[in-house]
């Protein structure tokens, strides 16, 4: 017994401390600015020091681009992969501001590239909409780069700055004269930071598509200086496009995709929707042109709304009966495809990656968007409402299966005749003096 007791812990020894045997005192606490803050902690402004936040740098530059088309200015960005590493991203937008700053002393453009939430978003009116809203991006590129050039077309003049990880090398300086306006960045990433600093093409260029589908009429260009070919993408259509080329190797269920551009409070709510003969649900989420993948409060708003809406509808046009239990969200998801873009003058994200928004309002400003504007799609095209609806039920009586296999040992899921013979009961009845067609033997019986 006493060998027992010897084994237990002491509670009244102190545990062996883990840090330096210092004295803890006010010399111990560290205050990092900006630029030593974003080196020592990087992951905490792009997500991660892997080929994933490396990318995440051509995006914050692209964004700034992107948000001078947003408003207005810029209907040309073009990104250039060079063979020494580094990357260019250039815009026919406004051009960053070069003049002085009259409270902090330095040029628009150096207060841009060196002090972490300074920029022309925070509601001063240079942008009423914008994704780079937190004022860290190109300051926090500046600072994970090795070297970091920018060309400001304005003026009629080139006005040119140079940093090396981050530090200026001279003051804003004329460099030569132009006919046009907009902004050039070229940087290179720090060896120092990124185990790996090769960009991958493929990558970029998706991104790049994406952006362009989001911002119709947009011109985006992707050159690679190696390689010495240049794509461009460019879609009248913006997201029914989007949603038509994500759909394009599949049957779908309706021809025409759905479509709505609303204006709800200050919102700008767009969305298209088409099914597919697939039960793989595949909807992406937009925020100020930012791919939100956690979701958000508009993806909550869309789902929500979308499930009311088949329900009702499939109960006003007779396919479900009073008897019948309303269809599931993920009844009404499966084989869906859309793309969600919702535009937000004061968007509250989740972090600088912005992988989630979190503004409670959106919710309803999509949810009304969307009720309206497939109300009024289902009563313009039934056919095409109907078979949205017979494809929701098959995914229901698919669900209803597996739960009830769940408890029958051995159970065999039904052919497709037998899953859609809920929808063929509670299809319209034939029209008068009409001949109902043979109803065709199942293979299920046969099996049996």
């Amino acid at each position: 017994m006493s060998e027992a007791r010897n084994l237990l812990p002491d509670r009244k020894r102190r545990p062996q401390p883990l840090g330096a045997d210092v004295a803890y005192t006010a010399e111990q606490i560290q205050v990092l600015e900006g630029r030593e803050h974003v080196r020592r902690r990087p992951s905490m402004y792009i997500g991660s020091t892997t080929t994933t936040g490396l990318h995440h740098l051509v995006y914050e530059v692209v964004d700034n681009a992107v948000d001078e088309a947003l408003a207005g200015y810029a209907t040309e960005i073009t990104v250039t992969l060079f063979g020494d590493g580094s990357v260019q991203v250039e815009d026919n937008g406004r051009g960053i501001p070069v003049d002085m700053h009259k409270k902090e002393g330095l040029s628009a453009l150096e207060l841009v590239l060196t002090r972490l939430n300074a920029g022309g978003k925070f509601g001063g009116g240079g942008y009423k909409v914008s994704s780079g809203l937190h004022g860290v991006g190109v300051s926090a590129v500046n600072f994970l780069s090795e070297k970091l050039q920018v060309w400001v077309h304005l003026g009629a003049k080139v006005h040119h700055m140079e940093f090396e990880r981050g530090v200026p090398k001279a003051s804003v300086k004329v460099v030569g004269k132009t006919d046009h306006t907009g902004t050039v960045v070229r940087f290179w990433p720090d060896p120092q930071i990124f185990p790996d600093t090769t960009f991958d093409r493929e990558v970029i260029q998706r991104r790049l598509r994406e952006m362009a589908y989001l911002n119709k009429r947009l011109e985006i260009a992707l050159a690679d200086e190696t390689l010495g070919f240049t794509n461009t993408f460019y879609f009248e259509g913006g997201i029914v496009s989007f949603v038509r080329a994500l759909n394009r190797d599949k049957s779908v269920i309706n021809p025409n995709p759905f479509y709505v551009d609303r204006d709800v409070e200050g919102t700008q709510v767009e969305i298209a929707l088409q099914y597919n003969d697939t039960f793989v649900e595949n909807v992406l989420a937009f925020a100020n042109t930012i791919h939100t993948i956690e979701g958000g409060s508009h993806l909550t708003g869309f789902r929500a709304a979308l499930t009311n809406v088949l329900n009702r509808y499939a109960r006003k046009a007779g396919i479900l009966k009073e008897q019948d239990p309303n269809l599931t969200g993920e009844d009404v998801r499966e084989g869906l495809t859309a793309v969600i873009s919702v535009k937000v003058l004061d968007p509250q994200f989740e972090g600088q990656t912005k992988g989630k928004l979190g503004n409670a309002e959106v919710q309803g400003h999509v949810s009304i968007a969307l009720t309206e504007g497939m109300t009024q799609y289902l009563e313009e095209n039934p056919g095409d409402g109907r078979r949205i609806v017979e494809k929701s039920l098959t995914c229901s009586s698919r669900a209803l299966f597996r739960a009830s296999s769940r408890t029958v040992p051995n159970a065999t899921l039904p052919c497709a005749s037998c899953i859609s013979s809920r929808v063929t009961r509670q299809a319209a009845p034939p029209r008068a003096g009409a001949i109902a067609a043979p109803r065709p033997s199942c293979p299920c019986a046969e099996r049996s």
